[in-house]
């Protein structure tokens, strides 16, 4: 910042006053590698609100994503939405129960999920993870967990597995973010699966290969390696 000695003069107190706004200016530019904000309890409330509702619509529904990893014990930090996985059938009927509760329904122009919000935080009802649809099977496999003292049903470790590698892309790709899961989880997923099911992918693979590396998990094949009946 180039400031001009007819705006500020040259005397010691003078300069201190400039220095002072050029730190000002500093400190009230946001950073660019910032978090966003924390809405950890912002969006627990949000998820105990919804997580009521649908039970009580005699659907069936899982909580998925980052909340689903709370839910399970990872210190993960909530600031965008709260997912909720539930049959593309039951969607009206969801969607018509919330609004009856007062919860605002968008209707996104993507066809597999529904968009809402209620107290300023968003909520997603999602009929499809990436790219494979939401199936009783998948909920029926759902953990029933307290969610911040609300007990509800959290997807099983090993779809939120599989989800999270199946949406990797070269567009999206953060490890770093998949980590502290995969490192949190490590003794609750069936790694087999989760190859037969994502190991072709190579943003997949590419994170198995780094887990193994890292000593997460043991190679392919090899005794240790926990299955679906373990």
């Amino acid at each position: 910042m180039h400031l001009r000695h007819e705006e500020y003069g040259d005397t010691p107190a003078a300069l201190g006053h400039a220095q002072g706004a050029v730190d000002a200016g500093e400190a009230s530019a946001p950073r660019p590698d910032a978090l966003p904000p924390d809405h950890t309890q912002a969006i627990l409330e949000v998820t105990k609100e919804i997580g009521g509702v649908l039970k009580n619509s005699g659907c069936a529904f899982a909580l998925v994503g980052s909340v689903a990893a709370y839910a399970h014990g990872i210190p993960v930090r909530l600031q965008h939405d709260a997912d909720f996985a539930v049959r593309r059938e039951d969607a009206e009927t969801v969607t018509g129960l919330l609004r009856r509760h007062g919860v605002e329904i968008v209707e996104p122009p993507e066809d597999w999920l529904v968009k809402a919000r209620s107290r300023g935080e968003q909520i997603d009802l999602i009929f499809s993870l990436a790219g494979r649809p939401v199936t009783t099977e998948l909920l029926e496999r759902a953990w029933t967990l307290p969610v911040d003292s609300v007990h509800m049903p959290v997807v099983d470790p090993t779809d939120l597995m599989v989800g999270r590698l199946a949406a990797l892309s070269e567009h999206h790709c953060d490890f770093g973010a998949l980590l502290p899961v995969a490192r949190g989880l490590r003794e609750r997923i069936a790694w087999q699966r989760v190859r037969a099911e994502t190991g072709e992918q190579p943003m997949a693979a590419a994170f198995l290969y780094l887990l193994e590396l890292l000593d997460v998990i043991p190679p392919a094949g090899t005794q240790g390696e926990r299955t679906d009946d373990d």
